[in-house]
């Protein structure tokens, strides 16, 4: 299991720089003008994970198959996108589509690249997004209401919990709160996300400073950090200009290049890992002399479900779980070692899967 995060943002922003950088090509053109991204474009990254090289190592592992991600770049917002404006409409479909929202906000000064709205104000550029992603979920709401209307008089169930859950969001949007901030049972959970209203996605804002500010953030990103932390949401400072130059340099040349600009690591890898957090994802690891793997799966998976997503018969006829901590297997230097040090485990269909843990599952075909 991956997941598929979109970039968004306002046009000019940098979105598809760092689209170009996120997947080390060059397919989404960034030009200087508004839509220059006509169609989404979709690019898997690999999640860096230093954890996978080591188990590799060990094992001798001919092949290393790290654990994906798939970040969508979405064609520029304007203010009235939700009444269809600019490519308000294509734009809205395409997050709906997506996991979790990455809103790119521009936080340098430039005079050579336009602003859209001729001016520098992240928090305002957020709000503009959040506010058409507001109305846009308003209108579906009232909609399918009001197509719900003959069930609910029929007593449909169905519609009835439908309807409840479609008021809650309603009311909490007419408010001026986007629908994430509604509280949802965990028997509701299900009902709620197949709902898909725009506003519920997770976000993370990302904010694009000068290539001078990569290490430190500057006092635009220290205000988006601020509405950030009333929304609880999450903040990464990165420089999309940074991440495109490391993304064509070797990786000796690009280590220098991040000490030289006073980085400890790439600001593409702390948006991947802010991503993973941002979903509560996590990774277990498969090892052997043919391939090491890593596996991506929510926090709270059981490992019959962790089983599942290498392949459906292995969660249909789930027997055990052969684990050991990723801990364990270094100290171990192995499989072997750890069975020897009695790190070795077999778990059952109600083991909660952590991160780290290195499994082989057996399974009746």
């Amino acid at each position: 299991m991956g997941f598929k995060m979109g970039i968004v943002g306002l046009p000019n922003v940098g979105k598809s720089t760092l689209f170009n950088a996120l997947t080390r090509t060059a397919a989404a053109q960034a030009a200087n003008f508004p839509f220059c991204t006509i169609e989404p474009n979709v690019g898997e990254v690999s999640v860096p994970d230093s954890r996978l090289d080591k188990l590799a190592a060990i094992a001798g592992s001919k092949q290393i198959l790290p654990a994906r991600m798939t970040f969508v770049d979405i064609a520029g917002l304007v203010r009235g996108a939700s009444r269809g404006e600019g490519l308000g409409n294509q734009f809205l479909a395409n997050i709906r589509e997506c996991d979790a929202i990455a809103h790119v906000l521009r936080c340098f000064e430039d005079g050579d690249i336009t602003h859209v709205e001729g001016r520098i104000d992240p928090v305002a550029d957020a709000e503009t997004i959040e506010t058409e992603l507001m109305l846009a979920d308003l209108d579906s709401i009232e909609r399918r209401r009001a197509n719900l209307v003959r069930k609910l008089r029929g007593g449909d169930k169905e519609a009835a919990d439908q309807d409840r859950l479609l008021a809650a969001a309603q009311k909490a949007l007419e408010d001026g709160r986007p629908a994430r901030t509604v509280e949802v049972s965990d028997e509701d959970r299900k009902a709620w996300d197949m709902l898909q209203l725009l506003t519920a996605k997770p976000v993370l804002f990302v904010c694009n400073v000068e290539e001078e500010k990569a290490a430190t953030g500057n006092s635009q990103s220290a205000r988006v950090a601020e509405m950030a932390a009333k929304q609880g949401a999450g903040t990464v400072v990165i420089s999309a200009r940074i991440e495109e130059e490391l993304a064509q340099m070797p990786a000796e040349d690009a280590a220098e290049f991040l000490g030289e600009m006073g980085l400890e690591e790439a600001g593409l890898d702390r948006l991947i890992r802010a991503g993973y957090a941002l979903l509560g994802l996590q990774t277990y690891f498969t090892v052997g002399p043919k391939e090491a793997r890593a596996w991506t799966i929510t926090k709270g998976t059981l490992a019959p479900g962790a089983a599942g997503v290498i392949h459906g018969d292995f969660e249909r006829g789930f027997i055990r779980a052969e684990t050991i901590a990723y801990d364990d297997y270094i100290a171990g230097n192995g499989e072997a070692g750890a069975r020897e040090n009695g790190k070795f485990r077999l778990e059952g269909k109600t083991y909660e899967v952590k991160d780290g843990d290195v499994l082989h599952f057996l399974f009746n075909a």
